[in-house]
């Protein structure tokens, strides 16, 4: 087996998750997580043959950050050499206009992602960083960005426009771009070769539920809507982003509560959805248990979750003009059978679906599994999603050419 190796990293302000490959069939070698950059306290995991080890240390910047993984790597024995690293592929949050598929990570690339700031102030720049602490470890491995918008290129006019003055549109690049494109395109292409494989026209709804939540309509392996918006706080209720609002919303709590811009965004963005709603928590697991004991915030926070779901998926059925397969992932989508049908009940009617209640039960901790009965008129799955894989798999094209 070749040693060549593929890696694929997500670079936040603060933290740096990484996955390494074998290049040849993409199979896991190890992952782990730098967590605290910028801190005396920084946090250090690897997980690797099963086990997880920790280390608590400083790590003042990526480029440490950096080190340490590659260190670990070779002192483990994982990798005998850190250049035998080809390929790095780097998850872009932001990729605008510009880029409709992932991108060779060079001057140009590098240019349009810090242009693209003023939409996402927050990952930008980390993601510049991870790149050029690895480029300065790794010289030698083909880098690309691996954008979350991407996918999502494919919407016409009329499905990424806001009806603002057009000229603002255009000045600004202000319209929806949608975000966990990378997730949307696995599930779709493994719903393809998997469950639609012998169907000529597809019609699917993806639904990413995490702390983060979007969905999407695939026809034919195409995006043709996303619900979130210019950033990520648009589209459905989450853990703690509220979603789409009445715009008049925040110029009415700017108003009374005497609050500015920066900071009605921020409490939209981080103090709202389950979190605003229940007073509780931002994580559905301790939202479902105040439900089951009666907890009348956390019941309305999940019925308004489910709603807005399913209204997308509603939505979704009348733009693709039907839909052949449902599917459910990440944190909430994969793993939460109380979730799925609280959102199913509401739409099961309408679409004739019928839910085989011990499979959607059993359907958690990364199973994949079909949840619709055999006389369901519309298919429900629960697939794992695997975002690290795509970007791999995109960087293994870039390697040998062909992306």
């Amino acid at each position: 087996m070749s040693d060549k190796l593929v890696m694929a990293v997500n670079a936040g302000s603060s933290s740096l998750k990484y996955k390494l490959y074998r290049l040849e069939g993409l199979e896991v070698v190890c992952g782990g997580l730098v967590d605290r950059i910028g801190h005396e306290d920084g946090i250090f995991k690897l997980t690797y043959n099963g086990e997880t080890t920790k280390e608590v240390l400083p790590i003042m910047d990526h480029h440490k950050g950096v080190d340490l993984i590659l260190n670990a790597l070779t002192s483990k024995g994982i990798v005998k050499d850190k250049n035998d690293i080809v390929a790095i592929g780097h998850r872009v949050v932001q990729g605008g206009k510009y880029f409709s598929k992932s991108a060779l990570f060079d001057a140009d690339t590098e240019k349009k992602i810090a242009d693209l700031t003023p939409l996402d102030p927050l990952h930008a720049p980390a993601h510049l960083m991870g790149y050029h602490a690895f480029k300065e470890a790794i010289p030698g491995a083909v880098a690309i960005a691996v954008f979350d918008t991407a996918y999502h290129q494919t919407m016409e006019e009329e499905d990424y426009l806001f009806p603002i003055p057009y000229e603002l549109s255009e000045k600004y690049d202000c319209r929806r771009y949608g975000a966990h494109g990378t997730s949307h395109r696995y599930l779709a292409e493994k719903a393809l070769a998997t469950y639609l494989k012998d169907k000529k026209d597809t019609k699917i709804i993806t639904c990413h539920l995490g702390s983060g939540s979007s969905l999407a309509a695939i026809h034919n392996g195409k995006v043709v809507a996303t619900s979130m918006g210019l950033t990520p706080l648009g589209g459905v209720m989450m853990g703690t982003r509220s979603g789409d609002l009445d715009p008049s919303v925040s110029y009415y709590l700017a108003e009374q509560m005497h609050l500015s811009n920066q900071e009605v965004y921020d409490l939209l963005n981080k103090k709202s959805g389950f979190l605003g709603v229940t007073g509780l928590s931002n994580d559905t697991r301790d939202v479902e248990g105040g439900y089951l004991k009666g907890d009348k915030r956390c019941i309305i926070a999940s019925h308004l979750f489910a709603r807005r779901v399913a209204d997308y998926i509603g939505q979704y059925f009348v733009r693709l003009g039907g839909v052949d397969l449902i599917i459910f992932s990440a944190g909430i989508g994969e793993n939460s059978a109380f979730y799925r049908k609280l959102v199913l009940d509401r739409v099961k009617d309408a679409l004739h679906i019928v839910i085989d209640e011990k499979k959607n039960e059993e359907a958690f901790g990364g199973k994949e599994e079909l949840i619709s009965a055999p006389e369901s008129a519309v298919k429900v799955a629960v697939i794992p999603t695997d975002e690290e894989k795509m970007i791999a798999s995109d960087a293994v094209k870039a390697y040998e050419g062909k992306l």
